[in-house]
């Protein structure tokens, strides 16, 4: 609740209210389950929209849609009002806008493989180093050839075609092998299995569009709908890792501003974390170090402290503890623990009340003027003013489909990129080859026709020389029986002739 110039959250034996210049130095609300951490998180967010300061929450179990809604009185409600006492409570509604990775339940949310990052993405697709090296090439492969990486199956495309000239790529950039292709393929497969695909493509969400007011200047409630995303832990802790850092790396510093321009709710914090590469770390622990310096507040929302490192924890200075169980060793550590981190109250120890605090109770320590902790203070949380629970689904419905933001992001456009490139470069590869090959086929044709007709034409002079030897020796025998039947005659009229001469001597002698 918003109250005088503060936030007010919850009542111990004074208000203890949230300063605006101190909210950008984080916060964390712990507790075990059932002790009220989504009470706690609806008064913040609705405090933090009625000081003028957006907010982007997500949603994982589905209750928080109620903000779109006022609240109804019930006993309970009735009786912390006039124990506070809240002077002019009133049940409203908040300027709500509803998200969805998956656009089901809200506007589609959706960035570019390229904005994702290999570092982010690595992770997502839990590769080992090699193949993160490997996944880092493709990306550079990809930026020096001017492709654009949009959506998953860009991705697909270009490690297919690093794949397919890995030997020119290993020798420029380093060693691609095929094996860690394909395991980054398979870790692809399982991505969209998970429904990652709806994440990646454009229009690509911009981070400026989660800072807006309405018209009496108060900040939107960007909810996002994560009761199916938060089914993939993985997805769901990378998107809102990728959203924190798209706000590093897009806000300009601002120093120390009078409120923050943004606050941050990270609910089920410890899936961040969970088997979280060193790199990775670090660079959470250095975004949330520098982020307040954006103006942007971080508050991190898990069962205990415990589940979020201590160099993180180190730095969220505004702390609601609801009530946690100490049934196991572990769960002993962890009481102890969370009560350390608390600046000491001589009223009560925090060890043991933390484990007396009933639903909707706390211990709380919030920064003062001067950015030091104030003493920490058993306190009940101020009850919402909209509605508790999940809001009308035709309520979320028509709020969704009337925003201006759903014509905006409502409908995936799928514009050229490596995909497409790729797919035409490959094509005109397909055309070229297909060209040689018709070349080369008309080629071999023709020297096949100009071998069948230098052997016809062989065979015709092997034919036609033939013909002259048998018309020669035709001719030669023709001339031979020619000088035989001419010697023949004459060899006749010779013998003819002498026969006559030695007649006509035989005669003569005779008479």
């Amino acid at each position: 609740m918003f109250d005088n110039g503060k936030l007010w959250i919850a009542k111990g034996d004074d208000p203890l209210y949230i300063l605006p210049k101190m909210a950008n130095r984080h916060g964390l609300i712990a507790g075990a389950s059932g002790t009220g951490k989504t009470i706690s998180l609806k008064v913040l967010a609705e405090s933090f929209s009625d000081c003028g300061v957006p907010v982007f929450l997500a949603d994982v179990k589905g209750d928080l849609s109620g903000m779109l809604s006022p609240g109804e009185e019930t006993e309970i409600i009735k009786k912390r009002v006039a124990e506070f006492p809240i002077e002019n409570w009133t049940y409203k509604t908040f300027p709500t806008r509803f998200w969805d990775v998956f656009g089901k339940n809200g506007i589609p949310v959706r960035t570019t493989v390229s904005e994702m990052g290999p570092l982010l993405l690595s992770r997502l697709l839990n590769l080992t180093q090699v193949q993160e090296g490997v996944l880092n090439v493709v990306f550079r492969v990809a930026d020096d050839k001017k492709l654009l990486l949009t959506d998953l199956k860009d991705l697909r495309s270009m490690l297919e075609y690093c794949a397919e000239n890995r030997n020119d790529i290993s020798a420029k950039y380093g060693n691609v092998s095929v094996q860690s292709i394909g395991a980054i393929q398979r870790g692809l497969l399982t991505l969209e299995n998970e429904g990652a695909t709806d994440f990646f493509g454009e229009p690509s969400v911009s981070i400026k569009d989660w800072m807006c007011y309405d018209s009496n200047s108060r900040g939107y409630i960007n909810i996002l709908n994560a009761t199916e995303l938060i089914h993939s832990p993985k997805l769901y802790a990378m998107f809102m890792l990728w959203l924190l850092s798209s706000l590093f790396e897009t806000l300009p510093e601002l120093g120390d501003p009078e409120k923050p321009i943004l606050v941050f709710f990270f609910d089920e914090a410890h899936l961040l974390f969970t088997d979280m590469p060193k790199e990775l770390k670090q660079k959470i622990i250095q975004v949330i170090k520098l982020i307040r310096s954006k103006g942007v507040g971080v508050y991190f929302i898990s069962q205990s402290p415990s589940d979020i490192p201590d160099d993180v924890l180190s730095q969220l200075g505004n702390r609601i503890q609801h009530g946690l169980r100490a049934y196991t060793p572990a769960e002993q550590k962890a009481v102890r623990a969370a009560a350390s981190a608390f600046r000491a109250n001589p009223a009560f120890k925090c060890e043991d009340v933390i484990t007396q605090l009933a639903t909707g109770e706390a211990l709380v320590s919030f920064l003062g003027e001067d950015g030091s902790p104030s003493m920490v203070q058993r306190a009940f949380i101020l009850p919402p003013q909209s509605l508790m629970g999940p809001g009308d689904a035709l309520s979320v419905s028509n709020a969704i489909n009337g925003d201006y933001m759903y014509s905006k992001y409502g409908t995936a456009v799928d514009g050229i990129s490596a995909y497409e490139v790729l797919n035409q470069l490959s094509a005109a590869n397909e055309e070229i080859q297909r060209q040689q090959q018709e070349r080369e086929a008309l080629e071999k044709q023709a020297a096949l026709e100009e071998k069948l007709a230098q052997k016809e034409k062989l065979q015709k002079e092997k034919e036609a020389e033939k013909e002259r030897l048998r018309l020669e020796r035709e001719k030669e025998r023709q001339s031979n029986k020619i000088k035989n039947e001419v010697g023949r005659v004459a060899t006749s009229a010779a013998r003819t002739g002498i026969n006559t001469i030695i007649r006509g001597i035989l005669k003569n002698f005779i008479k």
